[in-house]
């Protein structure tokens, strides 16, 4: 396939030949006061798109920018997309089960196509920083595909996440810091040390396997796109990745326009929310209960902002007590969601009647699940416990009283 770099804030363009992290002139502006700069977007050629278009259906590996052969060892999808009527209270409300990939997690998107990246370029180790998701995904790739993995984590990254990386035989280095920390250390350790780095966004190829949901999507929908996608945001690469997914289908010509695309954040992780209203680029300092989406310094952010513009799309902030409860109720319903994860169908219940008003009642909306919530059932302590055991005996059975 054919594609190029191109800068997303001075819009250099670069050759495909050599591999880039980020763009060599903004990258010199980067002093920690602001979102990252250079973050690289991948342009395919118009021949790969083409391609996709003639062959009549929308395959996500058409929209590659790599050939891919390894996906019969680490499958990416189709994940379920399940409509669940008495959780959204819509009737074309549906919820796309990433949590249900191999390692649990939508990162798995991501984290393959690096691993493919890594073994065209004859490279076996791949560095990266993560609070968790990112981390075991890469670790599973890894595994797969026999490639080292270096993870740098903060030391208060869950301890169900660090454990699934071990057992998948990464190299783990809990960090005394924030995800901040443990990324630019990952980063100076691939400067020294080699191999290719995974971290997001500063890895173009990380979005590029995240909008395969995308092209999942569309088909899961009958070759239509939904009117609107609830993202829950972070470091701002998976809704790029979703975005770019569908920019990329319509530039094939399979869609005329893009969907609504909302990114939902903890208000104690909003530091994309506050750029998107303000146009100022600053860092926070992020607290929220939600560990995959609590970023100071979004890696994607301005990437993330200008995309979401894009596509006529907005920021809804939820408190870590409306993500506790979306996720008591997702339980409810049936689907078992990480924090982070469970955040987007927060921000779908205090959107929809704004969508409803908007779309009318036939609305076709998609909240993303990002991940399962055996990563992190600490969130739960305090909240449930065990019932008691009963004595074995069948008085004690005709005591129940359900």
């Amino acid at each position: 396939m054919g594609y190029k770099y191109v800068c997303s804030d001075c819009g250099r363009e670069y050759d495909s030949s050599d591999f880039m992290y980020l763009c060599p002139e903004c990258e010199k502006e980067n002093d920690g006061s602001s979102f990252i700069k250079g973050v690289l977007r991948i342009e395919l050629d118009d021949a790969a798109l083409e391609k996709a278009k003639k062959r009549g259906k929308a395959v996500k590996e058409d929209f590659y920018p790599i050939s891919v052969t390894h996906s019969d060892e680490y499958k990416i999808g189709p994940t379920p997309l399940v409509r669940n009527k008495r959780l959204s209270g819509l009737e074309n409300a549906f919820f796309k089960l990433d949590s249900l990939l191999p390692s649990g997690s939508f990162k798995d998107r991501a984290s393959y196509l690096v691993g493919e990246e890594a073994l065209l370029r004859g490279e076996r180790k791949i560095v990266l920083a993560s609070t968790g998701n990112a981390g075991a995904a890469m670790s599973a790739v890894g595994a797969s595909l026999s490639l080292d993995i270096v993870l740098f984590v903060p030391k208060t990254a869950p301890v169900n996440k660090l454990m699934q990386s071990i057992l998948y035989g990464a190299h783990v280095v809990p960090v005394n810091g924030t995800y901040d920390d443990a990324f630019m250390l990952s980063i100076e350790y691939t400067k020294r040390h080699g191999g290719i780095n995974r971290n997001t966004a500063y890895n173009p190829f990380t979005i590029e396997g995240k909008k395969s949901v995308s092209i999942e999507l569309f088909n899961d929908l009958g070759q239509r796109c939904p009117d609107v996608v609830y993202v829950p945001v972070g470091d701002g690469c998976i809704i790029s990745g979703v975005i770019k997914g569908f920019m990329d289908l319509k530039k094939a010509g399979f869609i005329d326009k893009l969907p609504e695309v909302i990114a939902v954040q903890s208000t104690k992780s909003d530091a994309i929310a506050r750029a998107l209203e303000s146009g100022i680029y600053a860092p926070i300092s992020a607290s929220t209960i939600a560990d995959s989406i609590s970023v100071d310094m979004p890696a994607a952010g301005r990437m993330a902002v200008s995309y979401i513009r894009k596509t006529g799309g907005r920021a809804v902030c939820v408190s870590d007590q409306e993500i506790i409860d979306a996720e008591f109720m997702l339980a409810k319903g049936g689907i078992f969601s990480e924090p982070a994860s469970s955040a987007s169908y927060a921000g779908f219940l205090k959107d929809r009647d704004r969508i409803e008003k908007k779309y009318g009642k036939d609305v076709s909306a998609v909240i993303l699940i990002t991940g399962t919530a055996f990563k992190d059932m600490k969130v739960f302590d305090n909240k449930v416990k065990l019932p008691e055991p009963i004595e074995n005996s069948i008085e004690a059975l005709d005591k129940l009283n359900f």
